[in-house]
Protein backbone atom coordinates (compact mmCIF):
# COMPACT_ATOMS: atom_id res chain seq x y z
CA UNK A 1 0.00 0.00 0.00
CA UNK A 2 2.07 4.45 2.40
CA UNK A 3 2.27 4.61 5.73
CA UNK A 4 -1.05 5.48 6.67
CA UNK A 5 -2.69 4.75 9.84
CA UNK A 6 -2.12 6.11 13.05
CA UNK A 7 0.65 4.17 14.06
CA UNK A 8 1.89 2.80 11.26
CA UNK A 9 2.31 4.70 8.44
CA UNK A 10 1.15 3.63 5.81
CA UNK A 11 1.69 0.82 7.43
CA UNK A 12 0.79 1.60 4.60
CA UNK A 13 -2.58 3.44 3.09
CA UNK A 14 -4.56 0.41 2.28
CA UNK A 15 -4.00 -1.21 5.69
CA UNK A 16 -6.09 1.41 7.21
CA UNK A 17 -8.83 1.37 4.95
CA UNK A 18 -9.13 -2.87 5.49
CA UNK A 19 -8.82 -2.98 9.37
CA UNK A 20 -10.26 0.37 10.59
CA UNK A 21 -13.52 2.27 10.51
CA UNK A 22 -13.04 5.43 8.07
CA UNK A 23 -13.73 8.53 10.36
CA UNK A 24 -15.80 11.65 9.61
CA UNK A 25 -13.23 14.13 10.37
CA UNK A 26 -10.66 15.23 7.65
CA UNK A 27 -7.30 16.66 7.87
CA UNK A 28 -6.81 20.01 5.85
CA UNK A 29 -4.30 18.98 3.80
CA UNK A 30 -1.50 21.73 3.75
CA UNK A 31 -0.57 21.61 0.18
CA UNK A 32 -1.05 24.42 -2.50
CA UNK A 33 -3.20 24.44 -4.82
CA UNK A 34 -3.19 26.61 -8.47
CA UNK A 35 -6.38 28.39 -6.68
CA UNK A 36 -4.42 29.56 -3.26
CA UNK A 37 -0.93 29.89 -3.68
CA UNK A 38 1.58 31.02 -6.18
CA UNK A 39 4.34 28.32 -5.27
CA UNK A 40 3.35 26.37 -8.51
CA UNK A 41 3.75 29.81 -10.50
CA UNK A 42 6.85 30.19 -12.47
CA UNK A 43 9.35 33.08 -11.21
CA UNK A 44 11.37 35.09 -13.40
CA UNK A 45 13.59 32.54 -13.99
CA UNK A 46 11.35 29.85 -14.82
CA UNK A 47 11.52 27.98 -11.90
CA UNK A 48 8.40 26.60 -10.85
CA UNK A 49 7.19 24.15 -7.71
CA UNK A 50 5.12 21.30 -7.82
CA UNK A 51 2.92 19.90 -5.28
CA UNK A 52 2.68 16.04 -4.73
CA UNK A 53 -0.19 15.11 -2.51
CA UNK A 54 -0.55 12.22 -0.82
CA UNK A 55 -1.09 10.14 2.45
CA UNK A 56 0.76 7.52 4.64
CA UNK A 57 3.99 6.31 3.08
CA UNK A 58 5.23 6.64 -1.13
CA UNK A 59 8.16 6.31 -0.49
CA UNK A 60 9.59 9.18 -1.96
CA UNK A 61 11.05 10.33 1.30
CA UNK A 62 13.10 7.16 2.29
CA UNK A 63 13.85 6.73 -1.41
CA UNK A 64 15.06 10.48 -1.41
CA UNK A 65 13.51 10.97 -5.25
CA UNK A 66 12.09 14.14 -5.17
CA UNK A 67 15.69 15.19 -4.57
CA UNK A 68 16.81 13.13 -7.24
CA UNK A 69 14.32 14.73 -9.72
CA UNK A 70 15.72 18.29 -8.76
CA UNK A 71 18.84 17.40 -9.73
CA UNK A 72 17.66 16.11 -12.95
CA UNK A 73 15.37 19.21 -13.70
CA UNK A 74 17.39 21.83 -11.73
CA UNK A 75 14.08 24.32 -12.30
CA UNK A 76 11.66 22.32 -10.49
CA UNK A 77 11.38 21.82 -7.08
CA UNK A 78 8.52 19.08 -5.94
CA UNK A 79 6.87 19.45 -2.47
CA UNK A 80 5.57 16.60 -0.73
CA UNK A 81 2.69 17.60 1.29
CA UNK A 82 1.50 13.73 3.42
CA UNK A 83 -1.39 13.30 5.38
CA UNK A 84 -0.79 10.56 7.84
CA UNK A 85 -4.29 8.74 7.31
CA UNK A 86 -5.81 8.09 4.27
CA UNK A 87 -9.30 8.14 5.92
CA UNK A 88 -8.96 11.53 6.86
CA UNK A 89 -6.84 12.81 2.99
CA UNK A 90 -9.89 11.36 1.15
CA UNK A 91 -12.65 13.03 2.01
CA UNK A 92 -10.80 16.38 1.69
CA UNK A 93 -9.98 15.47 -1.72
CA UNK A 94 -13.66 15.09 -3.11
CA UNK A 95 -13.97 18.62 -1.38
CA UNK A 96 -11.21 20.10 -3.40
CA UNK A 97 -12.46 18.09 -6.74
CA UNK A 98 -15.58 19.74 -6.24
CA UNK A 99 -14.58 22.95 -5.92
CA UNK A 100 -11.62 22.52 -7.85
CA UNK A 101 -9.41 24.54 -5.40
CA UNK A 102 -6.95 23.09 -3.16
CA UNK A 103 -5.45 20.40 -5.13
CA UNK A 104 -2.30 19.32 -5.76
CA UNK A 105 -0.76 19.55 -8.85
CA UNK A 106 0.16 15.79 -8.40
CA UNK A 107 -2.65 13.56 -6.31
CA UNK A 108 -1.77 9.91 -4.62
CA UNK A 109 -5.35 7.53 -4.95
CA UNK A 110 -5.96 4.58 -2.79
CA UNK A 111 -6.78 1.35 -4.87
CA UNK A 112 -10.13 0.91 -2.54
CA UNK A 113 -11.24 4.47 -3.92
CA UNK A 114 -10.21 4.36 -7.65
CA UNK A 115 -13.50 2.80 -8.68
CA UNK A 116 -15.19 5.78 -7.41
CA UNK A 117 -12.91 8.61 -8.57
CA UNK A 118 -12.63 6.62 -12.36
CA UNK A 119 -16.80 6.42 -12.38
CA UNK A 120 -17.31 9.92 -10.92
CA UNK A 121 -14.53 12.24 -11.51
CA UNK A 122 -12.49 11.06 -14.73
CA UNK A 123 -12.72 13.99 -16.61
CA UNK A 124 -10.93 16.14 -13.52
CA UNK A 125 -7.96 14.09 -14.45
CA UNK A 126 -5.71 13.97 -17.02
CA UNK A 127 -5.55 11.06 -19.23
CA UNK A 128 -1.82 9.76 -18.17
CA UNK A 129 -2.04 6.36 -21.52
CA UNK A 130 -1.31 9.37 -24.09
CA UNK A 131 2.14 9.94 -22.30
CA UNK A 132 2.83 7.15 -20.02
CA UNK A 133 2.94 3.45 -21.60
CA UNK A 134 0.25 1.79 -19.50
CA UNK A 135 1.11 -1.77 -20.47
CA UNK A 136 4.39 -1.37 -18.43
CA UNK A 137 2.35 -2.24 -15.08
CA UNK A 138 0.72 -5.30 -14.25
CA UNK A 139 -2.26 -5.54 -16.35
CA UNK A 140 -4.89 -5.26 -13.51
CA UNK A 141 -3.59 -2.64 -12.13
CA UNK A 142 -3.72 -0.51 -15.71
CA UNK A 143 -7.70 -1.63 -15.79
CA UNK A 144 -8.36 -1.05 -12.09
CA UNK A 145 -7.53 3.42 -13.04
CA UNK A 146 -9.49 2.88 -16.83
CA UNK A 147 -12.43 5.08 -17.27
CA UNK A 148 -15.70 3.13 -19.47
CA UNK A 149 -14.15 5.28 -22.51
CA UNK A 150 -10.61 4.35 -21.81
CA UNK A 151 -9.17 7.48 -20.03
CA UNK A 152 -6.30 5.80 -17.64
CA UNK A 153 -6.56 8.59 -14.99
CA UNK A 154 -4.12 7.13 -12.93
CA UNK A 155 -0.63 5.90 -13.04
CA UNK A 156 0.09 2.61 -10.79
CA UNK A 157 2.58 2.99 -8.05
CA UNK A 158 2.75 -0.01 -5.37
CA UNK A 159 0.47 -3.23 -4.90
CA UNK A 160 0.45 -6.01 -2.31
CA UNK A 161 0.68 -9.09 -3.47
CA UNK A 162 0.18 -11.08 -0.65
CA UNK A 163 2.05 -13.84 1.46
CA UNK A 164 2.45 -14.83 4.85
CA UNK A 165 4.63 -13.67 7.65
CA UNK A 166 5.36 -16.15 10.35
CA UNK A 167 8.00 -16.39 13.74
CA UNK A 168 9.74 -19.54 12.79
CA UNK A 169 10.77 -19.87 16.41
CA UNK A 170 7.31 -20.05 17.88
CA UNK A 171 5.96 -22.34 15.08
CA UNK A 172 8.61 -24.93 15.77
CA UNK A 173 7.80 -23.99 19.87
CA UNK A 174 4.61 -25.21 18.86
CA UNK A 175 5.65 -28.62 16.77
CA UNK A 176 4.27 -26.69 13.95
CA UNK A 177 6.98 -26.89 10.43
CA UNK A 178 8.83 -24.03 10.46
CA UNK A 179 10.81 -23.29 7.30
CA UNK A 180 9.31 -21.70 4.86
CA UNK A 181 8.45 -24.53 1.93
CA UNK A 182 6.92 -26.70 4.72
CA UNK A 183 5.15 -23.56 6.05
CA UNK A 184 3.85 -22.69 2.48
CA UNK A 185 2.83 -26.63 1.39
CA UNK A 186 1.13 -26.59 5.20
CA UNK A 187 -1.02 -24.28 3.58
CA UNK A 188 -1.05 -25.33 0.04
CA UNK A 189 -4.63 -26.13 0.18
CA UNK A 190 -6.34 -22.80 0.94
CA UNK A 191 -7.33 -20.86 4.54
CA UNK A 192 -8.84 -23.63 5.74
CA UNK A 193 -5.68 -25.31 6.16
CA UNK A 194 -4.56 -22.08 7.86
CA UNK A 195 -7.31 -22.41 10.30
CA UNK A 196 -5.96 -25.85 10.83
CA UNK A 197 -2.89 -24.73 11.17
CA UNK A 198 -4.07 -22.67 13.85
CA UNK A 199 -5.48 -25.12 15.68
CA UNK A 200 -2.26 -27.08 15.92
CA UNK A 201 -0.50 -24.02 16.74
CA UNK A 202 -2.85 -23.53 20.08
CA UNK A 203 -2.89 -27.01 21.22
CA UNK A 204 1.30 -26.17 22.00
CA UNK A 205 1.22 -22.70 21.34
CA UNK A 206 4.04 -20.78 23.96
CA UNK A 207 2.15 -18.97 26.34
CA UNK A 208 0.66 -15.61 26.44
CA UNK A 209 1.08 -15.79 21.78
CA UNK A 210 -1.76 -15.89 19.56
CA UNK A 211 -1.35 -17.98 16.40
CA UNK A 212 -2.90 -14.70 14.10
CA UNK A 213 -3.00 -11.04 15.04
CA UNK A 214 -6.03 -10.59 13.43
CA UNK A 215 -9.49 -12.36 11.83
CA UNK A 216 -10.28 -9.42 9.40
CA UNK A 217 -6.74 -9.35 8.05
CA UNK A 218 -7.54 -12.86 7.26
CA UNK A 219 -10.55 -11.94 6.30
CA UNK A 220 -9.12 -9.97 3.41
CA UNK A 221 -6.82 -12.07 2.67
CA UNK A 222 -9.52 -14.78 1.49
CA UNK A 223 -11.82 -12.00 0.10
CA UNK A 224 -8.31 -10.71 -1.91
CA UNK A 225 -7.94 -13.98 -3.88
CA UNK A 226 -11.59 -13.65 -5.62
CA UNK A 227 -11.67 -12.09 -8.70
CA UNK A 228 -15.57 -11.13 -7.81
CA UNK A 229 -15.85 -9.52 -4.14
CA UNK A 230 -18.02 -6.72 -3.19
CA UNK A 231 -19.11 -5.67 -6.73
CA UNK A 232 -20.40 -7.24 -9.89
CA UNK A 233 -18.85 -5.82 -13.00
CA UNK A 234 -22.66 -4.24 -13.59
CA UNK A 235 -21.58 -2.04 -10.35
CA UNK A 236 -24.45 -3.63 -8.28
CA UNK A 237 -23.13 -4.20 -4.66
CA UNK A 238 -23.27 -7.90 -4.71
CA UNK A 239 -20.94 -8.72 -0.80
CA UNK A 240 -24.18 -10.22 0.51
CA UNK A 241 -23.77 -13.23 -1.50
CA UNK A 242 -20.36 -12.77 -2.29
CA UNK A 243 -18.93 -16.46 -2.02
CA UNK A 244 -15.63 -14.67 -1.68
CA UNK A 245 -16.75 -12.67 1.05
CA UNK A 246 -19.34 -15.61 2.33
CA UNK A 247 -16.04 -17.57 2.93
CA UNK A 248 -14.35 -15.21 4.46
CA UNK A 249 -16.35 -14.47 7.12
CA UNK A 250 -17.00 -17.56 7.82
CA UNK A 251 -13.28 -18.20 8.31
CA UNK A 252 -13.26 -15.09 10.58
CA UNK A 253 -15.92 -16.29 13.10
CA UNK A 254 -14.39 -19.71 13.27
CA UNK A 255 -11.36 -17.97 14.26
CA UNK A 256 -12.77 -15.53 16.37
CA UNK A 257 -14.66 -18.75 18.30
CA UNK A 258 -11.60 -20.50 18.78
CA UNK A 259 -9.29 -18.16 20.04
CA UNK A 260 -6.74 -18.33 17.23
CA UNK A 261 -6.53 -14.57 16.99
CA UNK A 262 -5.32 -12.13 19.58
CA UNK A 263 -8.23 -9.76 18.22
CA UNK A 264 -6.11 -6.91 17.43
CA UNK A 265 -6.89 -3.76 14.78
CA UNK A 266 -4.23 -4.14 12.73
CA UNK A 267 -2.01 -0.68 13.51
CA UNK A 268 -3.30 0.61 16.84
CA UNK A 269 -1.36 0.61 19.78
CA UNK A 270 -2.18 -3.06 20.96
CA UNK A 271 -1.20 -4.37 17.83
CA UNK A 272 1.80 -2.87 17.78
CA UNK A 273 2.73 -3.78 21.36
CA UNK A 274 1.58 -6.90 20.43
CA UNK A 275 4.11 -7.27 17.95
CA UNK A 276 6.85 -5.38 20.40
CA UNK A 277 6.32 -8.55 22.85
CA UNK A 278 6.24 -11.19 20.63
CA UNK A 279 2.87 -12.40 20.54
CA UNK A 280 1.85 -13.07 17.52
CA UNK A 281 2.62 -16.36 15.55
CA UNK A 282 1.60 -15.02 12.06
CA UNK A 283 0.23 -12.00 9.69
CA UNK A 284 -1.36 -11.65 6.80
CA UNK A 285 1.04 -10.25 4.85
CA UNK A 286 0.90 -8.51 1.25
CA UNK A 287 4.07 -6.90 0.52
CA UNK A 288 4.01 -3.60 2.17
CA UNK A 289 3.63 -5.28 5.87
CA UNK A 290 6.93 -6.64 6.08
CA UNK A 291 8.18 -3.20 6.94
CA UNK A 292 5.29 -2.83 9.57
CA UNK A 293 6.24 -6.08 11.12
CA UNK A 294 10.17 -5.06 11.09
CA UNK A 295 9.48 -1.64 12.64
CA UNK A 296 7.39 -2.55 15.26
CA UNK A 297 8.84 -6.01 16.16
CA UNK A 298 12.25 -4.23 16.67
CA UNK A 299 15.56 -6.00 16.92
CA UNK A 300 14.78 -8.71 19.37
CA UNK A 301 12.90 -10.63 16.54
CA UNK A 302 15.08 -10.02 13.69
CA UNK A 303 15.99 -13.35 12.12
CA UNK A 304 12.95 -15.00 13.80
CA UNK A 305 10.50 -13.72 11.07
CA UNK A 306 10.00 -15.44 7.95
CA UNK A 307 8.06 -15.14 4.52
CA UNK A 308 5.91 -18.21 3.16
CA UNK A 309 3.50 -18.50 0.12
CA UNK A 310 -0.10 -17.03 1.19
CA UNK A 311 -2.44 -20.18 1.64
CA UNK A 312 -4.09 -21.45 -1.06
CA UNK A 313 -3.21 -21.64 -5.15
CA UNK A 314 -5.00 -18.40 -6.02
CA UNK A 315 -2.50 -14.96 -5.61
CA UNK A 316 -4.18 -12.08 -4.42
CA UNK A 317 -3.23 -8.26 -3.68
CA UNK A 318 -4.17 -6.23 -1.22
CA UNK A 319 -3.67 -2.41 -1.00
CA UNK A 320 -1.77 -0.48 -3.80
CA UNK A 321 -2.19 3.07 -5.15
CA UNK A 322 -1.84 5.33 -8.13
CA UNK A 323 -0.75 8.80 -8.87
CA UNK A 324 -3.11 11.24 -11.13
CA UNK A 325 -2.53 14.60 -12.35
CA UNK A 326 -5.77 16.99 -12.32
CA UNK A 327 -6.46 18.95 -15.33
CA UNK A 328 -7.24 22.15 -12.78
CA UNK A 329 -3.07 22.53 -12.18
CA UNK A 330 -1.02 25.61 -13.79
CA UNK A 331 1.73 22.91 -14.37
CA UNK A 332 0.01 20.10 -15.88
CA UNK A 333 2.90 18.96 -18.48
CA UNK A 334 5.38 19.10 -15.78
CA UNK A 335 3.44 17.11 -13.22
CA UNK A 336 2.59 14.29 -16.02
CA UNK A 337 6.53 13.99 -16.86
CA UNK A 338 7.03 13.87 -13.28
CA UNK A 339 4.52 10.98 -12.77
CA UNK A 340 6.03 9.46 -15.47
CA UNK A 341 9.36 9.85 -14.14
CA UNK A 342 8.68 8.30 -10.27
CA UNK A 343 6.42 5.16 -11.51
CA UNK A 344 9.34 4.06 -14.21
CA UNK A 345 10.95 0.46 -13.23
CA UNK A 346 14.14 2.49 -12.05
CA UNK A 347 12.48 4.64 -9.64
CA UNK A 348 9.82 1.57 -8.24
CA UNK A 349 12.81 -0.28 -7.82
CA UNK A 350 14.33 2.14 -5.41
CA UNK A 351 11.26 3.05 -3.31
CA UNK A 352 11.01 -1.07 -3.16
CA UNK A 353 14.84 -1.37 -1.74
CA UNK A 354 13.97 1.61 0.70
CA UNK A 355 10.23 1.49 1.50
CA UNK A 356 9.37 -2.33 1.00
CA UNK A 357 6.37 -1.19 -1.10
CA UNK A 358 6.48 -3.07 -4.40
CA UNK A 359 6.61 -1.82 -7.90
CA UNK A 360 3.33 -2.71 -10.24
CA UNK A 361 5.93 -1.70 -12.93
CA UNK A 362 6.90 -4.88 -14.21
CA UNK A 363 9.84 -3.54 -16.03
CA UNK A 364 11.21 -3.61 -12.19
CA UNK A 365 11.00 -6.94 -11.55
CA UNK A 366 14.48 -7.91 -13.49
CA UNK A 367 16.26 -4.89 -11.51
CA UNK A 368 18.69 -6.23 -9.01
CA UNK A 369 16.96 -4.28 -6.26
CA UNK A 370 13.64 -6.32 -6.91
CA UNK A 371 14.96 -9.51 -8.53
CA UNK A 372 17.79 -10.20 -5.85
CA UNK A 373 16.03 -8.28 -3.03
CA UNK A 374 15.89 -10.51 0.25
CA UNK A 375 15.23 -9.34 3.99
CA UNK A 376 17.72 -10.38 6.63
CA UNK A 377 15.03 -9.53 9.00
CA UNK A 378 12.91 -12.29 7.60
CA UNK A 379 15.46 -14.78 7.72
CA UNK A 380 16.70 -13.51 4.28
CA UNK A 381 13.60 -14.56 2.81
CA UNK A 382 13.71 -14.12 -1.24
CA UNK A 383 10.59 -11.63 -1.43
CA UNK A 384 11.55 -10.46 -4.80
CA UNK A 385 10.99 -13.39 -6.36
CA UNK A 386 7.94 -14.19 -3.72
CA UNK A 387 6.20 -11.17 -4.86
CA UNK A 388 7.00 -11.31 -8.45
CA UNK A 389 5.60 -14.72 -8.70
CA UNK A 390 2.55 -13.61 -7.12
CA UNK A 391 2.01 -10.05 -9.00
CA UNK A 392 2.33 -12.00 -12.07
CA UNK A 393 -0.52 -14.38 -11.11
CA UNK A 394 -3.01 -11.26 -9.54
CA UNK A 395 -6.66 -12.24 -11.08
CA UNK A 396 -8.22 -8.64 -12.35
CA UNK A 397 -10.67 -8.33 -9.57
CA UNK A 398 -14.17 -5.94 -10.09
CA UNK A 399 -13.78 -3.23 -7.96
CA UNK A 400 -16.78 -1.01 -6.98
CA UNK A 401 -17.23 2.85 -5.35
CA UNK A 402 -17.70 1.79 -1.67
CA UNK A 403 -15.20 -1.31 -1.58
CA UNK A 404 -13.30 0.64 1.11
CA UNK A 405 -16.12 1.49 3.24
CA UNK A 406 -17.71 -2.24 3.20
CA UNK A 407 -14.65 -3.34 3.96
CA UNK A 408 -14.05 -0.88 7.14
CA UNK A 409 -17.80 -1.81 8.10
CA UNK A 410 -17.03 -5.73 7.69
CA UNK A 411 -13.47 -5.42 9.61
CA UNK A 412 -14.86 -3.43 12.39
CA UNK A 413 -17.87 -6.19 13.58
CA UNK A 414 -14.94 -8.71 13.22
CA UNK A 415 -13.16 -6.82 15.55
CA UNK A 416 -16.34 -7.13 17.76
CA UNK A 417 -16.60 -10.92 17.09
CA UNK A 418 -13.04 -10.86 18.17
CA UNK A 419 -12.74 -8.93 21.46
CA UNK A 420 -16.37 -8.72 22.57
CA UNK A 421 -17.99 -12.06 21.72
CA UNK A 422 -20.56 -10.48 19.37
CA UNK A 423 -21.86 -13.63 17.78
CA UNK A 424 -21.63 -13.85 14.34
CA UNK A 425 -25.13 -13.39 13.09
CA UNK A 426 -25.54 -10.46 15.23
CA UNK A 427 -22.23 -9.34 14.00
CA UNK A 428 -23.01 -9.69 10.49
CA UNK A 429 -26.40 -7.96 11.05
CA UNK A 430 -24.60 -4.89 12.05
CA UNK A 431 -22.36 -5.28 9.47
CA UNK A 432 -24.81 -5.11 6.60
CA UNK A 433 -26.88 -2.57 8.30
CA UNK A 434 -23.76 -0.15 8.33
CA UNK A 435 -22.90 -0.93 4.95
CA UNK A 436 -26.71 -0.19 3.91
CA UNK A 437 -26.54 2.66 4.98
CA UNK A 438 -23.58 4.03 3.67
CA UNK A 439 -23.69 3.00 -0.01
CA UNK A 440 -27.81 3.65 0.03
Amino acid sequence: MRITRTAPGRGRKAAVLATTALTASALLLTGCSSDDSDDSAADSDGNITLTLADYGQFGYKEAKLLEEYHKLHPKITVKEETTANEADYYPKLLQQLNSNSGLGDVTGLEVGRIKEVVDTQADKFVDLSKSINVADWVSWKEKQATSKDGAVIGAGTDIGPISLCYRSDLFKQAGLPSDRESVGKAVAGGWEDYIKLGENYKKKAPQGTYFMDSASAMFNGVVSSSAKQYYDADGKAIYKDSPGVKAGWDLAAEAASKKLSQGLAQFQDPWVAALRKGTVASVVCPAWMANQIQANSGSAFSGKWDIAKAPGDTAANWGGSFLAVPKSGKHVKEATALVKWLTAPEQQAKIFKAAGLFPSNKGAYDLPDVKAAKLPYFSDAPIGEIYAEEANAIPEAVLGPKDAAIKDAISKEINNMEQRGTKPGDAWKAATSSIDKTIG
